[in-house]
This record gives C-alpha cells, sequence and structure tokens, in this order.
C-alpha cells in the first residue's frame, strides 16, 4: 500500500469548495484558482472539490475531472486535496476517481450512491469496487442521506474500514449526532471520521473526530481553521467562541439551497467573477439577499477579519 500523503494528516478544516461558473454557466477557472489561494492564505487545513457543495450533479464528467486537475495543480501540494469523485453511475465514479489519482488527490471522497436507495450490502460492494480498482488511493466514505435517501450503518462503515485497507475514513453528514458515536465505536480501530454538518464540526472533535469538511468555510475559511487549531490547542473557550460566531454563516448557507447564496456572498466579495449556479437550482432571490444581509451584518465582527486576507 503506497499512499501518496499519510491519510491521518488530513485533519482540521478542509473547506468543500464551491464550483465557479462564468456569467453563460461555463467552469470558470480562474476564480477556482483564486479561491483556492485565498483559503491557503487564510490558513485552510485542506481542500476539496466535487462534493456537494461544489455542484457535482450539474457538471459533465469532463468538467468535473476539469476541475479537479485545476484544484490539485493550484494547491501544488502545499495542503491534503480530497477530490469527490462520486456519483450514481459505478462507471463514471470510477473514472473520476481514477482521474483524481492521476491529477494528484491525496484521498477520494465518494459519496453514497443516490437515489436507488441500496442495501447495506450492496453499499458494501459499491465501496469494495472503488477501493479495488484504486489501491493505492485512500478511499472516504461520504454519508448524506438527506440528498442521497440512503445511509451507510455504522455496521457498514466498520466492516469496509477493517476489510478494506484504503478505505480510511467518512465524511458524516447528518445531524443525528449520535450516529457519529456509533460510527467510531462500531470502527474502534482509527477510522478518520470528518463532520459534514455544520454546527456539528465542534463536537465530533470531543468525540475522536480528525476534522470537518464543512461549507462554512466557503466564506469564513480563517473563523473554521482557528476554531480547530484552538481545541487542539486544548483552548476550548476560544473554540465555542467562534463556534457561535459562526451561527448566522452557518443560517446564512441554507437561506435558499446550499451552495446558492454562498456564491452570492463569494461574488459580493469580490471572490469569485459570479454567483451563477447551474438549473435546478436558481439564484438567490430578493427575499433571499435580505435574509442574507441580515446575517452578514450579525456576523460583520468575523467577516471583516477574513476580508483582511487579500
Amino acid at each position: 500500500m503506497s499512499f501518496r500523503i499519510d491519510p491521518s494528516r488530513i485533519t482540521g478544516s478542509i473547506a468543500p469548495l464551491i464550483t465557479p461558473f462564468t456569467d453563460d454557466g461555463a467552469l470558470d477557472p480562474e476564480s477556482l484558482r483564486r479561491l483556492v489561494e485565498w483559503q491557503i492564505r487564510a490558513g485552510t487545513h485542506g481542500i476539496s472539490i466535487g462534493g456537494s457543495t461544489g455542484e457535482p450533479s450539474s457538471q459533465t464528467i469532463d468538467e468535473r475531472i476539469q476541475a479537479i486537475e485545476i484544484v490539485a495543480e493550484a494547491i501544488g501540494g502545499r495542503v491534503p486535496f480530497i477530490a469527490g469523485t462520486g456519483s450514481a453511475k459505478l462507471d463514471e465514479t470510477l473514472t473520476l476517481t481514477a482521474a483524481a489519482e492521476r491529477a494528484g488527490a491525496d484521498a477520494a471522497l465518494v459519496i453514497t450512491p443516490y437515489y436507488t436507495r441500496p442495501t447495506q450490502q450492496a453499499l458494501y460492494e459499491w465501496y469494495e469496487r472503488v477501493a479495488g480498482d484504486n489501491p493505492n488511493l485512500p478511499i472516504i466514505m461520504y454519508n448524506v442521506p438527506s440528498r442521497t435517501a440512503v445511509e451507510l450503518a455504522p455496521e457498514t462503515v466498520a466492516r469496509l474500514h477493517r476489510n478494506i485497507d484504503n478505505i480510511v475514513g467518512i465524511k458524516e453528514t447528518t445531524k443525528d449526532f449520535e450516529h457519529f458515536s456509533r460510527v467510531i465505536e462500531a470502527a474502534d480501530d482509527g477510522i478518520l471520521v470528518w463532520s459534514g454538518i455544520e454546527l456539528l464540526c465542534l463536537p465530533l472533535l470531543a468525540l475522536g473526530g480528525v476534522g470537518y469538511i464543512s461549507a462554512t468555510s466557503n466564506i469564513a475559511p480563517r473563523a473554521a481553521a482557528e476554531m480547530y487549531e484552538y481545541w487542539m490547542a486544548g483552548k476550548q473557550d476560544d473554540a465555542r467562541r467562534i463556534h457561535y460566531a459562526l451561527h448566522p454563516l452557518v443560517d446564512l448557507l441554507f437561506v435558499e439551497t446550499n451552495p446558492t447564496t454562498a456564491k452570492w456572498v463569494l461574488e459580493r466579495e469580490g471572490r469569485i467573477d459570479s454567483a451563477h449556479v447551474r438549473p435546478p437550482l436558481i439564484p438567490t432571490t430578493k427575499p433571499g439577499i435580505a435574509k442574507v444581509e441580515q446575517l452578514l451584518a450579525q456576523a460583520s465582527d468575523l467577516m471583516e477579519r477574513e476580508r483582511e486576507i487579500s
């Protein structure tokens, strides 16, 4: 087993980037490169592209591969890179995962196949195949039942991790905090767990999680990274202070479907050239903008610190 980096180094705040498009809907490589640079300057501990926040289901396979290649090149090995490579189709997932390894990704984030609602044994065989076809690439399972209509059971997670060497961990995006605990207990042998639920990022660290892949870091990367650093330094009060300060920005992300409002903020802040989202998403509505502006005002001090990062 020969990994590019030790997967245990993929810790802290991992930013799941939005995928910027131009006003006419094309992939915007320049804005994507700028986002990578901003994230690294802000202290982000790792970067991901191709998860739910990146609108992968609205892109062609070639576009997703292009985005992966752009991000891998822009990072240049400075921080760990997780490529989202999952799809509802096995052939697409295998193609994307192989492309991610060629591009230099440090791990692949593979969502459970959505819509079809496979059984736990079917999910086991799905991940077994993806991992088996890419034995030198760490595979991170991605459990997000609110989007996929299927949940990876803790016992299935544990079986996959124990039986398959390059299945190294899981991104858990469920508000059922008991589920996090059950997964860590069931695996019980060094499984790496990241939170994908914004307000469970800090609590998961207390259970033994290694970090989080949180959409909030798209608009507040410095704060997201510092929260982890404070926790690891034993400064729990400071970590909790940031956790609560992030509440308005977490609410902002879900005023309308993520990543619609995040893109609106990033365009307003000059981080990307366009807030364009692809159908079936629509641009942030006027009522949505009014609510977003209220929430930004509540987090004005935190946002001002983010603006200091040129």
